[in-house]
């Protein structure tokens, strides 16, 4: 099993009645149907569902890149809802880190720039830009392979980088979509495990969004998704 670290009475996500729905020429598809959920600070959950359950549509509200069209997500005690366009994409910076399943890193930049570069974005000064991107990538594992570039990586590699570039802001929540789909099973495995360390030394909250049981077997807590809407949690 997953080392989750200990759970806290604070809540960070809470979503309440949680409905999206996305229209194909004529056809109305109900990605999520009415979900309630909570996720304390500093707990690992995986949400977990085959193709179509609405893992993705519920991370991407989750983290604010998307919206509902009905109910609420609060996070870290602000109502998504109230925030402008600014303070949404702040809070993606700052508080909210991200990994994919593809990697999402750009291909003329080197691991260490794909790191530096949100960094860059929200105008850290240069010497703390290096400082917290060569910790960020010490803490993966990739600390002598800073200066390659993504082809020049493994998938799994790949996706320490990824993980990095999630980490550098020291957010309080990363969302992970599907981040081991495109890895082998033994490479997934190392790459869980990575995900739980970080969970247990730094305290942050991981939600892991996969359809692999073997993944799923290992959580310490899973929230079961189909057709839209939560089915047995445990």
């Amino acid at each position: 099993m997953i080392p989750g670290s200990a759970v806290s009475s604070r809540v960070l996500f809470q979503a309440r009645n949680l409905r999206k729905r996305y229209r194909l020429g004529t056809v109305v598809i109900e990605a999520l149907r009415g979900i309630d959920l909570e996720v304390a600070r500093g707990e690992f959950v995986v949400v977990a569902g085959p193709s179509g359950s609405g893992k993705t549509s519920l991370l991407n509200l989750l983290g604010c890149l998307d919206e509902p069209d009905e109910g609420q997500v609060v996070f870290a005690g602000a109502d998504l809802a109230s925030l402008s366009s600014a303070d949404k994409t702040a809070l993606r910076r700052r508080q909210l880190g991200f990994v994919f399943q593809s990697f999402n890193l750009l291909p003329v930049l080197s691991a260490f720039e794909n790191v530096e570069y949100p960094l860059w974005i929200d105008g850290i000064p240069r010497a703390e830009r290096k400082r917290r991107a060569e910790e960020a990538l010490a803490a993966v594992g990739l600390g002598d392979r800073m200066r390659h570039r993504p082809d020049q990586l493994s998938g799994g590699e790949r996706q320490r980088v990824s993980l990095a570039r999630a980490l550098v802001h020291e957010p309080l929540a990363i969302l992970a979509d599907e981040p081991t789909a495109n890895l082998d099973s033994r490479t997934a495995a190392a790459i869980v495990d990575l995900l739980a360390r970080m969970n247990a030394e730094r305290g942050t909250t991981f939600l892991f969004a996969t359809h692999d049981p073997a993944i799923v077997a290992r959580a310490p807590r899973t929230i079961r998704l189909k057709d839209g809407m939560v089915g047995e949690s445990a």
